[in-house]
């Protein structure tokens, strides 16, 4: 059973969440205050976080920086009154999995927990490993090594890698990643440019082998000539 960790501090909405969550066979702890949630957090880890933004004490982007500073992983679908580009792109590139903007349906909500917990479980289940020059990715250990040194990747970095190795040097569309990696199309949104622009950096000399196709997406190959 998946213990899901709501912060809302709405009484109504909280309520009705982790009722609709427990019907569907999740253990569902919904905190008030963004102090009650630290408290049970730091004693037991979640499965998948879900997080108001507009909170009384912290708001819920800040507390997304800090649960990221502990742990890369952990699924976090945002959940939010605010409906702007900016506020989505904002949360996304923050390191959010998934992001819904109230007033949402119980139907559409276990959609995207479900979704968000199986590609965490996809991810984790597969073993093969990969090699480009001197980048490696070790799939059962989510540990990432350029020439040897092990490099620090965020959730959805790692995943923007993976994706983009298994693709062998064939290109992957922008639509493709945004699906798979957020599990929606998000148009022009420049929250997959800046992630890309990470990955990159972080990767140091094997940024390189990451090439955008014009017009289409990108794709990683060992010969930069290409």
């Amino acid at each position: 059973m998946n213990n899901i960790y709501l912060v809302e501090d709405d009484d109504n909405i909280r309520k009705l969440v982790c009722y609709a969550l427990t019907r569907e066979g999740y253990n569902a702890v919904g905190f008030a205050l963004p102090g009650e949630f630290y408290a049970e957090y730091k004693n037991k880890k979640a499965d998948l976080i879900l997080l108001d933004i507009m909170l009384p004490e912290e708001d819920g982007l800040t507390i997304l920086k800090k649960i990221r500073a502990d742990d890369e992983f952990i699924p976090i679908i945002m959940l939010t009154a605010k409906d702007s580009e900016f506020d989505k792109v904002t949360g996304l590139d923050m390191g959010a999995d998934d992001y819904i903007a109230k007033p949402f349906g119980m139907t559409e909500l276990v959609s995207r927990i479900r979704a968000v917990l199986r590609r965490t479980r996809l991810m984790s289940a597969v073993s093969k490993n990969y090699t480009v020059g001197g980048l490696e990715l070790d799939m059962e250990k989510h540990i990432v090594r350029v020439d040897g040194k092990e490099v620090n990747l965020s959730f959805k970095e790692y995943s923007i890698l993976e994706i983009l190795l298994e693709a062998e040097g064939k290109a992957v569309t922008r639509e493709e990643l945004f699906v798979k990696v957020w599990g929606e199309y998000y148009g022009e949104s420049r929250t997959l440019d800046v992630h890309m622009k990470n990955l990159r950096t972080k990767l140091g000399n094997a940024g390189k082998y990451i090439q955008t196709i014009k017009n289409v997406g990108y794709r990683l190959s060992g010969d930069e000539n290409e």
